[in-house]
């Protein structure tokens, strides 16, 4: 959830926020680390139970199964369902019921029916069939209706990562007799989203932060995981996995991210960043392993790469000009975190759910290193090891058992730098144990953004599990490890299947004979004003702006400032349709003065590609200025 695309009808939101505090009294000073994280790990579970319809006490109105993000309606307004935040909230809750949490059945049960639902709601990315575009739409009303402001589309990790919950769900059900849920319930919505990783996968998409279209890392790992995995419970339920095919080249294609010092967070790009970015924290703590090798190619904490960016990472914060919150803090100790040095949202502060996770992930390395009995030191991975033990040379490989070696030392030293950053969410951790999204990067760090934040809450949860040794499933096993890796990456690509799964409770749509429309117009646009495209069709909102098409920006330049939007209309099907000028301060829109039309191609039959059309439109009546506000 974020964020700076956040533009509507009548508001113009992002750029020009003011932080909003939080109010709430300070932690209590002097409790201990064990006892802060005891007390807010309750809270933490509560805060998210508490997010969750229908019966969440913070969010009245959302549907059965509907995680919001936060009950924050105002500066900023995350009162909606992502499909990435929800997805990485029920990973955690499942990892707390399959360690034993009965309660949390039914909060799982339902979240399975709202993503079968979800999944055929027609809505700005595409809809479920015939080719599963509509999966790759970020963020839902909270009663599960689609949201139609002007977003960041698509995104690509959502079906992944709501693949890689379910599969732990599914599993779960195998190995208590409930084998014929997991294969009629529960399968055919991770069968959805496995075929449209396994389809789009090769395709550009926004990332979490839901600003930046290219290729993201947290992206790809939960991609390969998602497919790993997939393969894996579609054999054991004797199913298909359409897609799962693919992990070699996802895995390859992994690799392409490292840049020599660091991994770059976003490739394949035209947003001109330095590249350094908490997706490369988060994805390796989302697909962590404890059983996995240091070496394996899906990127543990670990990994002796991963390391070395974590330290870039880590210290990109150290400077005290880009947060004061940092000054005076030794290079062994714990930091606040943010999402990049770039960041303006809000404009650019510690992430809660970031600094917590850089305590994951170094809890995680340890449980890695102690599970492998060795941990070995290489040139990548060097200056990370420097700063938990100054003589470390590259090329030693460190033995648990050996008396004259320093693992216990190192181990030891990792988890005192993860608590350190424990120590600072609990510095800047308000007395009642709310968490918001950000603390301020100035001192007093008062909690600022969405309050109660579902993705902070579980964040904090995970880290919890970590800290205290409880590690979830392992999912690299070692046929999965057999795969071999291709020698070059393939741009490949493996058309998906895609069927309502009503046996979760999701509508029998029917797709009727479709095809593609790309919609590009050329129409020069001030920061904050927005392009909408409307016509005569249900498909293009029928001539009511509150069902228009938003459209995207994201090949727009100064030469060509285009905008695009790809809808799928009825074969054969003539429509009427006009551009539509969104403007900022709350301004009445403004209509462009062309009556268009086009007629869709023809059917092409079954099986055949989808036939496909373009526009070649140019803006056509008064455009728009600031409103200054």
């Amino acid at each position: 959830m974020i964020h700076a695309s956040r533009l509507f009808w009548g508001a113009a939101v992002g750029a020009g926020f003011l932080a909003m505090p939080v109010a709430a009294g300070q932690w209590p000073q002097g409790v201990s680390l064990d006892s802060f994280v005891s007390r807010e790990r309750a809270l933490a579970l509560q805060g998210v139970l508490d997010n969750i319809g229908p019966n969440g006490a913070k969010v009245p109105g959302a549907a059965a199964g509907i995680v919001i993000a936060s009950p924050s309606k105002v500066n900023p307004n995350y009162f909606f369902t992502w499909t990435r935040d929800a997805a990485l909230t029920l990973k955690t809750l499942l990892d707390e019921f399959v360690l034993g949490n009965a309660a949390l059945r039914p909060y799982i049960d339902d979240y399975v029916r709202s993503q079968a639902v979800l999944q055929t709601v027609t809505n700005p990315s595409g809809s479920l069939l015939p080719s599963g575009t509509g999966l790759g739409e970020p963020k839902f009303n909270a009663d599960g209706s689609r949201f139609n402001g002007n977003w960041g589309r698509p995104q690509r990790d959502g079906p992944a990562l709501r693949a890689i919950a379910l599969i732990q769900y599914a599993n779960w059900l195998v190995e208590h007799g409930e084998s014929k849920k997991a294969k009629t319930t529960v399968w055919p919505v991770i069968s959805n989203d496995l075929s449209y990783v396994g389809q789009y996968w090769n395709a550009t998409g926004f990332d979490l932060w839901e600003e930046v279209s290219g290729s993201s890392l947290f992206t790809t790992q939960n991609q390969y995981r998602s497919l790993v995995e997939g393969a894996v419970l579609a054999k054991r339920l004797g199913v298909p996995c359409t897609g799962c095919g693919q992990s070699p080249n996802v895995v390859c294609f992994l690799q392409t991210y490292w840049n020599g010092k660091f991994f770059t967070g976003n490739i394949n790009t035209n947003t001109v960043r330095g590249g350094v970015d908490a997706n490369t924290v988060l994805g390796p703590i989302s697909i962590f392993d404890v059983d996995a090798p240091c070496e394996s190619p899906t990127l543990q904490p670990c990994h002796s790469r991963v390391l070395a960016n974590f330290k870039v990472f880590v210290d990109t914060f150290r400077n005290s000009t880009l947060y004061p919150i940092n000054a005076g803090i030794r290079s062994t100790r714990g930091i606040a975190l943010g999402r990049y040095p770039e960041d303006v949202y809000f404009d650019g502060n510690p992430w809660y759910l970031i600094t917590l996770g850089a305590a994951e992930f170094l809890y995680g390395a340890a449980a890695q290193w102690t599970r492998q009995g060795a941990i070995s030191v290489d040139t990548d991975s060097l200056a990370f090891f420097r700063d938990l033990h100054p003589s470390a040379r590259a090329g030693d490989t460190y033995r648990r058992g050996k008396k004259t070696d320093p693992f216990p030392a190192i181990v030891a030293a990792a988890t005192a730098y993860a608590d350190s950053f424990v120590a600072v969410a609990q510095a800047y951790t308000p007395a009642n144990g709310a968490l918001a999204e950000q603390f301020l990067k100035t001192p007093p760090g008062t909690p600022l953004s969405a309050a109660a934040l579902t993705w902070s809450y579980a964040s904090f949860l995970s880290m919890a599990a970590r800290r205290a040794g409880r590690n979830p499933r392992g999912w690299t096993s070692a046929a999965a490890q057999k795969t071999p890796r291709p020698s070059s990456c393939a741009a490949s690509s493996a058309v998906g299947t895609y069927t309502p799964a009503t046996g979760a409770g999701a509508p029998n749509t029917t797709a009727p004979c479709l095809a593609l429309v790309l919609f590009v117009v050329n129409a020069t646009t001030y920061y904050g004003e927005n392009i909408y495209l409307v016509g005569n069709s249900s498909d293009l909102g029928a001539w009511d702006l509150d069902n228009a098409q938003p459209m995207v920006s994201s090949n727009y330049t100064a030469e060509r400032p285009e905008w695009f939007a790809q809808m799928s209309l009825a074969a054969g099907q003539t429509v009427s349709y006009a551009y539509v000028r969104q403007q900022d301060c709350g301004r009445p829109p403004i209509w462009e003065t062309a009556n268009r039309t086009l007629t869709a191609p023809a059917c092409a039959g079954t099986g055949a590609p989808l036939p496909t059309l373009e526009t070649d439109d140019a803006w056509t009546g008064p455009v728009g200025q600031p409103g200054g506000c």
